[in-house]
């Protein structure tokens, strides 16, 4: 009867259903064919949930609401601008740096494309920048922030596997580095060739300046990441540090949050939660379908049938995360498929730390490809450009980060490094 978990699922998200309400129904359909209590869905749905380290999500989300109502992203913007403003097509590359640091604050590809993206894509438009190339390096940029850390994709992995929070997190570092340069440099190179324009070079005050605006975003992350990994506090205690940093700076230093703003951000934040939570608890469901129905073991007996050759393993999982990814939203599909492939790649000698930064990946290169492509649609709403035309002035983009997908599966030093160095 599985045939039926599958057929509502895929025939709702086709319908353009919500990824919750297709696993639920898609559930519900199963439960009631098979004839199964009904009672099952609460409780694998709390099971699902009552995982401690899941806490330090509501955390980082109302740190990143807090920092981002404080007026954060334009100040890390004038600060990127005023270091890569110069350079022909500053502006693209400012873009991008702003990412790497935003993506400290939010962890999230799609809340730094909406922050980024409402305050970038009408100033590169203004300036002479294609719209559709302004929304496509937005989009393609905001991909780094599940990867850096601190990353909710990360902390999803770990709480369904027991992996490291701290290892995960220094485990994407490199990588989330790796591909932010590769933009860079495809988005200069593309700048050159159209002539794309720059801004007179800034003074040393004027970039001391924008440090100095720029500086409590920055040491965020370096807070959440240190004291992470120095073991002065646990992943969820560090959300609720991050919190209070963000409501002190917010309230103090910048003076742009007022006490009535709380509880419209707060509300905001507990919205986010609540989604990801029904997200969580019915993937749980649907999973605990899959592993019943015994579809894990079955697939990893027949990719293991065909070959037991690691990089070839590794490569079949990678075509089979970026079709996913193409068409299901990356925290779902972490859900569903990573304690299932991480099995399969444990059994050719894949570390599991290397794993997870793989399939997280795999599945954000997801966010900027069709028919889904979340971040794809956000800037498209902001820059008034159909998705098709902001996907072909992407591909350039997408190929970058294909080869740092493919650098990452193959060489496993690259996440690996930092975990092995601090944490072992």
């Amino acid at each position: 009867m599985i045939w039926i978990l599958f057929i509502v699922f895929f025939a709702l998200l086709f319908l353009g259903f919500p990824i919750a309400f297709a696993l639920g129904i898609s559930v519900l359909s199963y439960l009631l064919i098979a004839d199964i209590s009904l009672t099952i869905i609460p409780l694998k749905m709390y099971s699902g949930i009552d995982v401690f380290v899941l806490l330090s999500i509501p955390g980082f989300i109302l740190a990143g609401n807090l920092m981002n109502h404080c007026g954060m992203t334009d100040r890390i913007i004038a600060f990127c601008n005023h270091i890569v403003g110069h350079v022909r097509g500053g502006l693209g590359l400012a873009n991008i740096g702003a990412s790497m640091i935003f993506a400290g604050i939010s962890g999230t590809a799609v809340a730094d494309t909406a922050s980024i993206g409402s305050v970038m894509i009408p100033a590169m438009k203004k300036e002479g920048y294609e719209a559709d190339y302004s929304c496509a390096v937005t989009a393609s940029s905001s991909t780094v922030g599940p990867i850096i850390p601190p990353s909710l994709p990360m902390i999803i992995a770990g709480s369904l596997t027991g992996l490291s929070i701290g290892k995960l997190f220094l485990a994407g570092a490199i990588p989330g580095l790796l591909l932010a340069t590769g933009l860079m440099i495809t988005s200069f190179v593309i700048s050159k060739k159209r002539s794309h324009p720059k801004r007179l070079k800034s003074t040393f005050k004027k970039i001391g300046g924008g440090f100095v605006d720029a500086f409590w975003a920055i040491m965020m992350t370096f807070l959440i990441l240190f004291g992470i990994v120095g073991g002065v506090f646990t992943p969820t205690e560090a959300s609720i540090v991050a919190v209070l940093y963000a409501l002190f700076v917010g309230l103090f230093f910048y003076k742009s949050i007022r006490l009535r703003d709380l509880k419209k951000i707060i509300i905001e934040s507990a919205g986010t939660t609540a989604s990801l939570m029904i997200l969580v608890g019915f993937a749980n469901l649907f999973g605990w379908i899959l592993v019943s129905e015994q579809i894990p073991q079955q697939l990893a007996e027949s990719m293991l049938g065909f070959t037991t050759n690691k990089w070839v393993i590794l490569l079949l999982i990678n075509v089979l995360l970026l079709f996913v990814g193409t068409f299901m939203e990356t925290i779902a599909s972490l859900l569903i498929l990573f304690p299932i492939l991480l099995k399969v790649a444990m059994a050719v000698d894949v570390d599991p730390i290397q794993f997870a930064v793989i399939a997280v990946l795999n599945l954000i290169i997801g966010l900027n490809t069709p028919p889904v492509g979340v971040c794809l649609f956000v800037a498209s709403s902001i820059g008034k450009v159909p998705v098709e035309k902001i996907a072909r002035a992407g591909f350039p983009f997408l190929i970058v980060s294909l080869i740092v997908l493919f650098l990452v599966t193959y060489i496993p030093q690259i996440s690996l490094f930092l975990p092995e160095l601090f944490m072992d």
